[in-house]
């Protein structure tokens, strides 16, 4: 059983981790334990009771000085409790103030998972082994009531949170923060891992110790952002790939949000995590309820390959619905970077020709298909097609495409408005502008009021109209701008704080529409790149644009940061044209290929330019991605080195489920004059099978599994700036 409550103490338990709290003799619900899996064992005995100056004692606490919620570690801290640590919740009960005091109320349990009303979340298939706990707090005074949920994948070492406060008072009341987990670790020695980066940089991996006050990371840009993504390991200071205490936290929303780490006045450490609350205000009337977003948590002891591994799991097989998450998914060609604005029909097909004769599957139309658009500056929203840039209809030129074997895909901005646009001039108060105030521009657009059901229907509507007209196979949904200054005519102003959350919950609404419409559709997401690379849009779309910087030794580092939450299937990745387009780094086109390869791998440039020497490269670039199509997309991913500490190579590895086949590819980022020998050792095959091994497709020997893993491999001195081989080894028979 995943789920065991004895005497009001509840212990979850997956595979290798065990996770505990308890309900106090006052009524708390306190936090005992999580990490290695361990016995029901009431590990409350752990907790130091004293009496600590100027930390307050709640009510039922009566004269026990010693007890205090501001060193007891709990399940779900609240503002207004006598704890002055980060908290998961703020409300106003109807006091003018934000003050609550949540005892246990009741619990329940049951098998499968939960859902969460539109919001994305793990769900449970018929035969595995899931089970939710649900319990509910009250507020010691009012009839508000908070119910934590907790789902338990056994098999994958996850465990989800999520929460609904419900009001069954007789009055609205204001929620001004809402958390949707929280983690109490009895000691402060820990590492955070977290990703930041910028637009062209995302993901960026830097590693912190957690110090006394409070660690913070968020975004107020109404998505997950570049800037930091909602995704956080704390790690044993000696955790590596292979070794030592890690945790895993990662939330499913795509809107901004808001993670804090507090290391306490008593050396423990405290980790809250949910929706940016910087300008978050909601009303919350009588007999409604309020959903917060979910979050993933996984335990690791060891290492974080293991960490990442039960992520890449859990969500290829309980987080993405995606018909294509088991299909072989299409090798495309994007003709963004091969032609940006400037195309007709005539130079899309002279591509599509190209990427038939080089065994591709697709092409994707991108960009100023539509409306009056010739440059970044107007047509957003009027999704019509422009048939006298194009030269014929979108049905035309997709019967041409499909006729020369190929799938046909689409780019959108369904959530961006520009001012020189049919859409504006009719409907002006649909984008977010702030009364009697001058607009806040990014890349020369406004964004559309997704909160509104009538933009909800007008977005709907065009999709659709689109979509209906000819073969669409694939659609990529860009998203080109932060939003600023959230502002919707349709709330009063005392409900602008609902504003940001309410647009998210319009953009899953549109987005679960179009899938319910169009259930065999491949739906890539986008925003800038990865700039809403998060684990809830991963709920609607199996595979997202990894980030706009296309250059592979930049990818590297860039890959490298998603791979430690994401799957390596959901990265999607090309081969792009060099001198590259944002750079002006000139890299082998066979260096371009393996490093696209580590995802979805596709190519974005004018295929009908190349030289006959790089087409044979395409052509056995397809031809290898496709005959390991399923290593690539399902194998276990290792990050065998790190780009970001050693400096002359970064080295990466596939390993099927069963060991008995792999892929080890590696990049060399530096050039010495007199080079020493650089060996690289597998992870993940059969230690007593004998393996024969190729290098770029070429015999290089045959040696034993552990052979391969205690000894490794020798890689060859790489003859060139940025040169690159690939390992493939596979079992005898």
């Amino acid at each position: 059983m995943g789920i065991i409550v004895e005497n009001n103490i509840f212990t979850l338990h997956t595979n290798n981790s065990s996770y505990q709290m308890k309900v106090d003799d006052k009524g708390s619900l306190i936090h005992t334990y999580y990490g290695k899996r361990t016995d029901e064992t009431d590990y409350s005995y752990l907790i130091a009771l004293a009496d600590r100056g100027f930390s307050g004692n709640v009510p039922q606490a009566q004269d026990e000085r010693t007890y205090s919620l501001d060193f007891m570690p709990q399940e779900f801290p609240v503002w207004g409790s006598g704890d002055y640590r980060v908290n998961c919740l703020q409300t106003d009960l109807g006091s003018g103030v934000n003050d609550c005091l949540l005892v246990f109320d009741s619990y329940k349990t049951y098998t499968g998972k939960y859902a969460l009303q539109a919001l994305p979340a793990m769900f449970a298939s018929e035969h595995d082994k899931v089970e939710t706990l649900e319990i509910t707090l009250k507020d010691y005074h009012e009839a508000f009531y908070v119910h934590l949920l907790y789902g338990v994948f056994e098999d994958y070492d996850v465990i989800t949170r999520a929460v609904v406060l419900e009001n069954k008072t007789d009055q609205n009341i204001i929620l001004s923060r809402i958390m949707s987990a929280c983690l109490e670790l009895n000691t402060s020695d820990w590492d955070m891992i977290h990703f930041y980066g910028r637009h062209a940089e995302e993901r960026e991996t830097e590693r912190v110790p957690l110090f006394h006050g409070i660690t913070e990371l968020k975004s107020t840009r109404g998505t997950s952002s570049h800037q930091h993504n909602p995704f956080v390991i704390l790690a044993e200071k000696n955790a590596n790939e292979d070794m030592g205490e890690c945790y895993g936290f990662s939330l499913l929303y795509s809107g901004g949000f808001h993670m804090q780490a507090e290391v306490d006045q008593t050396c423990q450490a405290r980790l809250v995590m949910g929706i940016d609350d910087s300008d978050f205000s909601w009303e919350l009337p009588s007999g409604a309820c309020f959903t917060a977003p979910e979050v993933c948590m996984s335990y690791s002891a060891l290492g974080l390959s293991k960490l990442s591994h039960n992520y890449h799991n859990a969500f290829l097989n309980h987080l993405i619905r995606s018909k294509w998450k088991d299909k072989q998914r299409p090798v495309l060609v994007n003709n963004w970077e091969a032609t940006y604005f400037d195309f007709n029909a005539g130079k899309l097909l002279k591509i599509a020709e190209e990427a038939s004769a080089l065994g591709l599957d697709m092409l994707v139309l991108d960009d100023g298909w539509f409306g009056k658009r010739d440059s970044d500056y107007s047509g957003l929203g009027d999704w019509v097609v422009n048939e006298e840039k194009l030269g014929c209809s979108l049905k035309q030129l997709v019967d041409e495409v499909n006729g020369m074997g190929l799938m046909f895909g689409i780019w959108f901005e369904p959530e961006m408005i520009s001012e020189d646009s049919d859409l504006y001039r009719a409907h002006p108060d649909w984008a977010m502008i702030v009364p009697g105030r001058e607009p806040i521009r990014g890349r020369s657009q406004l964004v559309l009021d997704m909160t509104r059901e009538d933009v909800q229907e007008y977005v709907k509507e065009r999709l659709f109209a689109i979509m209906d007209s000819a073969n669409i196979q694939y659609m990529k949904w860009d998203m080109n701008r932060s939003i600023a200054a959230a502002y919707s005519a349709k709330l009063s102003g005392k409900r602008q704080g609902e504003v940001r959350h309410r647009y998210i919950l319009g953009l899953y609404h549109v987005l679960e529409a179009l899938l319910q419409r169009y259930p065999d559709l491949l739906l890539e997401g986008c925003s800038g790149g990865g700039g809403r690379f998060d684990a809830g849009m991963l709920y609607y779309s199996p595979q997202i644009w990894c980030s706009d910087n296309t250059d592979a030794v930049e990818r590297l580092r860039i890959q490298y940061g998603t791979s430690f939450a994401y799957p390596m299937s959901t990265v999607s990745a090309h081969v792009s044209v060099c001198p590259n387009h944002q750079n002006g780094r000139v890299t082998p086109f066979k260096t371009r290929g393996i490093c696209a390869m580590q995802g979805t791998f596709g190519y974005e440039l004018d295929l009908s330019k190349m030289t006959d020497e790089e087409k044979d490269m395409v052509r056995k670039q397809v031809q290898t991605f496709k005959q390991h199509y399923r290593l690539f997309q399902f194998g276990d991913y290792y990050r065998l080195t790190s780009p970001v500490d050693n400096h002359d190579y970064t080295a990466w590895e596939y390993a099927n489920k069963n060991g008995e086949e792999a892929c080890l590819s590696v990049v060399f980022t530096d050039l010495h004059g007199n080079p020493v020998p650089q060996i690289v050792k597998w992870k993940g095959l059969l230690a007593n099978r004998e393996y024969k091994v190729l290098r770029d497709m070429e015999p290089v020997g045959k040696y034993t599994g552990t052979a391969l893993m205690q000894g490794g491999i020798l890689l060859p001195i790489p003859k060139e700036n940025y040169d690159s081989c690939q390992f493939y080894a596979c079992v005898e028979e």
